[in-house]
């Protein structure tokens, strides 16, 4: 797996290229600017973009913006962009692209290695890491909302692990029920939401989140 990796502070860059290169990740590049990164994207085709939203020379949303001007260029290139807060403007703009892997997470996530690694590798491979604090403003922005508000307490849990990008095994284990049980609450949520079931982890987590952020 190739990743091009930009973030204007040097140390949190050095520390990304050492974490990924200390789990077996080719760092193809590492940049510091929005035109370093354009380059790079283009030139290498890197496997995976993990992109700051905040790059010079603007410093406003420079790293996002030239993430989403790559994946135009080559559709479902995966990007996961690290915030340093949740800002739903932009998690609304990488959803609203609609292809590939996506990922948004906190950059206090990638002090943990094996969660962040685990996020580079799902978004690289087609699917969504998204964080959960992105997820739950994204549910409590919609709480309110039909259908969405018809559904349990249980199965807003379910939606929220599933939103996050976690398979029905994985949502068994953090909520410690059986697969059997996820995979009905997850039936529920889909006839609630009007949307079609699918066993496709990646699509059926993409279905979610563009409903919720719809409106």
């Amino acid at each position: 797996m190739r990743v091009v990796v930009a973030e204007d502070l040097f140390l949190l860059r050095d520390g990304l290229v050492r974490m990924l290169e200390a789990y077996d990740v080719e760092v193809a590049a590492a940049v510091a600017s929005g035109p370093e990164l354009s380059k790079a994207l283009a030139e290498l085709a890197p496997d995976v973009a993990v992109v700051d939203v905040r790059l010079p020379p603007s410093f406003s949303d420079e790293g996002l913006q030239c993430a989403l001007a790559a994946r135009r260029e080559r559709p479902g290139l995966p990007v996961l962009v690290l915030s340093q807060h949740v800002e739903q403007l932009y998690a609304r703009e990488l959803l609203a692209d609609g292809s590939g892997g996506i990922g948004y997470l906190l950059k206090d996530r990638v002090f943990d290695a094996d969660q962040f690694i685990d996020a580079v590798r799902r978004v690289a491979a087609g699917g969504t890491a998204m964080d959960p604090q992105v997820i739950s403003q994204l549910l409590d922005r919609r709480a309110q909302d039909k259908p969405l508000g018809r559904l349990t307490p249980r199965e807003l849990e379910v939606l929220e692990l599933m939103a996050e990008g976690r398979s029905n095994a994985a949502i068994a284990s953090r909520l410690c029920v059986t697969e059997r049980a996820v995979a009905k609450h997850t039936s529920n949520i889909f006839g609630k939401l009007g949307l079609p079931p699918s066993d496709d982890n990646n699509r059926r987590v993409l279905a979610v989140l563009a409903y919720l952020d719809r409106g």
